[in-house]
């Protein structure tokens, strides 16, 4: 979505080891935001944020795919450059960096690009993720933090994997109160 020369971009990420039905349902997700103009971050990673993109690419989408380097996951997203200053956001919020080698400060700081976008400075509309049980943990949990300091509204479907028949109603008014209009999005 392009809004007065801005472009309006959603993060689309979570937990590499995401249940098949879900994956499915970020998938389709992904190809309504890609019809309505929304430009997909992403990290690509194995499991929801290939789904994200996989969805995003079936309906010709726009996307941002920022990788911790170059061919990160045979993805060939021209993204991989990360600024000193998306590591001082994800310092904050990994408790063991001074323990991190570079690869793993690198896959960590690339959240911070994910929520905030290229210039650290435009965050996404909104997250949607999944974490086991709704969580939070792990990078994408890290991702959630960041996008929580910056007030950016989150929808982790983990929180309702258990709640599967209700999943549906919650997607529709978390989107409600980002203003985007839900016709159109079969879940």
């Amino acid at each position: 979505m392009n809004t007065n020369g801005k472009i309006i971009a959603y993060t689309g990420i979570g937990a590499r080891e995401t249940p098949g039905p879900i994956l499915e349902m970020m998938e389709t997700i992904a190809q309504f935001m890609a019809k309505k103009g929304f430009v997909l971050r992403s990290g690509g990673a194995e499991g929801a944020s290939m789904a994200f993109e996989k969805g995003c690419d079936i309906t010709g989408g726009k996307k941002m795919i920022f990788l911790p380097w170059r061919g990160f996951n045979a993805n060939n997203s021209p993204i991989y450059t990360i600024p000193d200053r998306a590591y001082d956001i994800a310092k904050d919020f990994e408790p063991a960096w001074s323990t991190l080698n570079d690869s793993g400060k690198r896959l960590k700081a690339r959240y911070a690009l994910t929520v905030l976008g290229q210039d650290l400075k435009d965050p996404s509309i909104g997250v949607i993720c999944y974490t086991k049980e709704g969580k939070m943990k792990g990078g994408t949990g890290q991702a959630m933090k960041i996008a929580m300091k910056y007030k950016v509204p989150i929808f982790d479907l983990g929180f309702y994997e258990f709640q599967r028949e209700s999943i549906k109603e919650k997607l529709f008014a978390y989107l409600a109160e980002l203003s985007i209009d839900t016709d159109g999005l079969e879940l």
